[in-house]
């Protein structure tokens, strides 16, 4: 089975259009998303569809619950709560119906899926040796995929220790004989200093994974952004992935 996993989309179409064009030329089984649809960019409702009308399989993100109301907006950033506050105002009944079906964790038989970590599915970071070990530890599939960071990563134990790290567009992993730790980047506001567009696929039964990236145009969504009164910080990492 081939599967192309997204994550991260925050709400920015362009990127989102862009990732589900080349993922149609690869014409995968299926399609994950782990979560955070919305939050941070200006096209929420149009997200939300898009994710609904084409993904096998989707997680709740800790914005989607931040937009929702099931997390306080004072968990988050400034500027993250500003967005989460405007997306809560624009964000439509069917959208928000979708969003609330979600749970930040599932399982397939191939893999082990969570928004941020197996430890706290919602909020921690794998940034950390420590995080990707403890993640490793508390799952047994042979594929752990994980979100949140913004960080495209491919993480394994080599001789009883963590190795791996950044997993940049174009590399590829080959999956028998070690376990995994994967997170597929962000599709809508990358923070590798690659403001490209970011997706996994992944071939199972060829036991591979590939990290690609796929150029949108950054200036329709800075545009869209700005048109509605988001925070320009917003805008303008958009354009230097960070």
């Amino acid at each position: 089975m081939r599967v192309a996993v997204i994550s991260d989309i925050h709400a920015n179409l362009p990127a989102l259009e862009a990732v589900l064009a080349a993922i149609e030329a690869e014409a995968p089984d299926e399609l994950w998303c782990l979560g955070d649809l919305v939050g941070y960019g200006p096209h929420p409702n149009e997200c939300v569809a898009a994710v609904r009308d084409r993904a096998d399989l989707c997680l709740a993100g800790n914005h989607d619950l931040g937009v929702l109301g099931s997390l306080p907006i004072d968990d988050f950033s400034v500027d993250a709560a500003l967005a989460a506050e405007w997306s809560q105002s624009v964000l439509q009944a069917d959208a928000r119906a979708f969003l609330e079906r979600l749970t930040p964790v599932a399982r397939r038989e191939e893999a082990e899926l969570f928004h941020a970590s197996p430890r706290d599915p919602v909020w921690e970071y794998v940034l950390t040796r420590e995080a990707a070990a403890e993640s490793l530890a508390l799952t047994r599939a042979p594929v752990v995929l994980v979100g949140h960071s913004h960080l495209a990563l491919a993480i394994t134990v080599e001789d009883g220790d963590i190795a791996g790290g950044l997993a940049p567009g174009g590399r590829e992993i080959p999956l028998p004989e070690r376990r995994w730790l994967l997170n597929p980047g962000s599709v809508g506001q990358p923070r590798d200093r690659d403001p490209r567009a970011a997706w996994l696929l992944i071939d199972f039964d060829g036991a591979r994974a590939e990290f690609r990236r796929a150029d949108y145009p950054v200036e329709v969504t800075q545009a869209a952004i700005r048109e509605r009164g988001l925070p320009e910080t917003l805008a303008a990492r958009l354009a230097i992935g960070e």
